[in-house]
């Protein structure tokens, strides 16, 4: 399918630059996957609009402080001598996954004179990193270390700032150290926030509960694979990123035991989508008779419309954005005129949009 297909027009200013004060006071669009006809609700009418026999799976990662501004150590030689001078040149990183307590693959911008050896000082010289490996898709290797024999985990956590979306064009905040988290945030790890669950709020989960809906976790830690821009020409001609993921086994018996009782599992998140169906299809595939595989597994999973869901059956998100894999998961769930006919009417009703924006329900 053509990349083309999947595309609308967004006015800038519809793009949300900032939360609302309010977690729970979020538009929402309603779409029923058989009818297409949408309607205008608010997040917070929500528990209401549940059967109330749904199992609800949420996305616990935590987003990490993953962007840090550093500047090369041109001389790669001899002991540390304190900070190096404010007009050496600046080093963007973005950690993308981890790979042991010191090391990290990453994305560094300008990458152009990263070559394996460069090394690149953080805060006052209390932090440094070394490029030990290079990636045919463009990632870096990092090891870090501390000159002033501090914790690497720490520094990182000090030093670190929150990796907002580059279509907020902002600094980070103080405040968005809490409000780019969801209420259930608990496993570190993410790059990125799972955006529909920015909505819940303790209240809401409780009058979800009060319903008689049955809430359980996930981890998916966003990734690359969740952001990584469509470049060729085709859907076909992409290809993902994997991200890390875990289903407790707990979980996995939940859902299936839900899905026996004929339940609807309602999806908080496009991540939640990738990692029950990529479980479902690793069970699949291995001849199991569970649903899921639990435990760890990497997700490369790319959902295009014609792909048979067989977990999910309800997906709260967010807007996304045009020519992403991410909308043409949404394409594949709701239908693609159905979906894009949607984002039109949102666009014309003010809607707010992608990370900090307004969401839909669709069902």
């Amino acid at each position: 399918m053509l990349i083309s297909d999947f595309d609308y027009l967004l006015p800038v200013e519809q793009i949300a630059q900032r939360p609302l004060a309010v977690r729970d006071a979020s538009r929402m669009l309603v779409l029923p996957r058989d009818s297409g006809q949408s309607e205008d609700r608010t997040f917070a009418e929500l528990p209401n609009l549940l059967r109330g026999d749904e199992l609800m799976v949420v996305n616990n990662a935590r987003v990490i402080p993953a962007r840090l501004f550093g500047r090369r150590i041109d001389s790669l030689a001899g002991p540390y001598v304190g900070p190096r001078s404010s007009s050496a040149p600046e080093v963007e990183i973005l950690l993308s996954r981890r790979i042991d307590d010191t090391t990290w693959e990453a994305l560094v911008r300008p990458g152009r004179k990263m070559r394996v050896g460069q090394r690149v000082q953080f805060g006052e010289g209390e932090l440094e990193a070394e490029v030990v490996a290079y990636s045919d898709q463009g990632q870096r290797t990092l090891r870090f270390s501390s000159p002033t024999n501090g914790e690497v985990a720490i520094l990182l956590q000090g030093l670190g700032h929150i990796p907002l979306p580059p279509y907020i064009e902002r600094a980070d905040e103080p405040a968005d150290g809490e409000r780019y988290q969801t209420v259930f945030a608990s496993s570190p790890g993410a790059i990125a926030a799972p955006t529909a669950g920015l909505h819940f709020t303790p209240e809401i989960l409780e009058k979800i509960r009060a319903r008689g809906v049955e809430i359980c976790e996930l981890t998916l830690h966003v990734g690359l694979g969740t952001f990584q821009p469509i470049r060729s020409a085709t859907l076909e001609g992409h290809s993902m990123h994997s991200e890390a993921y875990e289903i407790s086994r707990e979980t996995a018996e939940r859902i299936a035991q839900a899905k026996i009782e004929g339940r609807r599992i309602l999806a908080i998140g496009t991540t939640a989508v990738r990692a029950l169906e990529d479980a479902a299809m690793r069970a699949a595939a291995s001849g199991s008779e569970e649903l899921l595989c639990p435990g760890k597994g990497e997700a490369r999973l790319f959902i295009t419309p014609g792909f048979e869901f067989r977990v999910v059956d309800a997906l709260l998100t967010n807007f996304h954005l045009p020519r992403s894999t991410l909308l043409a998961l949404v394409c594949a769930f709701a239908g693609r005129e159905r979906t894009l006919a949607a984002y039109r009417h949102a666009v014309e009703a003010g809607y707010r949009f992608y990370s900090y924006g307004d969401c839909m329900l669709i069902r």
